[in-house]
């Protein structure tokens, strides 16, 4: 129905990676090392799958324009990736985690734990969402993206 490059199968795939990725690391992250009550957290986590259907896209096309960027300055593919992967995660998302976290009542202390410990997860978080985005592209068969 749609072909391989078309962009409505690559919104799909996006989408489909960054909610179920999103929901899995971010409920981890707020149970286990924010504090948070399973409540919170699960209003947190279903408060974010629209939010991630809506951001999964372009956070794709962010995503792949770093990839792209880094590339051409990086001699080192895998570091060049890896590296890439980290900035775009943490640059577009933890502020998106911080309206997301405010909406569901969170206190200062507990945004800035979630926040930060998002960041510095992050050195796996983005690095492992990327490879999770690809193999999902892959599922997906999706062509024409940054590999």
């Amino acid at each position: 129905m749609f072909s391989r490059s078309s962009r409505l199968r690559m919104a799909a795939a996006d989408t489909f990676a960054l909610v179920v990725y999103c929901f899995i690391a971010g409920m981890v992250i707020e149970i286990l090392l924010s504090g948070m009550t399973l409540q919170q957290s699960l209003s947190s986590r279903l408060l974010s799958v629209p939010v991630n259907i809506v951001i999964a896209w372009p956070f794709g096309q962010y995503r792949d324009a770093v990839l792209k960027l880094a590339r051409r300055h990086g001699p080192d593919q895998f570091w060049a990736r890896n590296i890439a992967d980290l900035l775009a995660y943490v640059s577009f998302q933890s502020p998106v985690y911080v309206l997301i976290l405010l909406a569901v009542g969170a206190d200062s202390q507990q945004i800035m734990t979630a926040v930060t410990s998002n960041a510095v997860g992050s050195m796996i978080l983005g690095v492992a969402y990327g490879y999770f985005l690809e193999y999902c592209r892959r599922l997906f068969h999706v062509t024409g993206y940054v590999n």
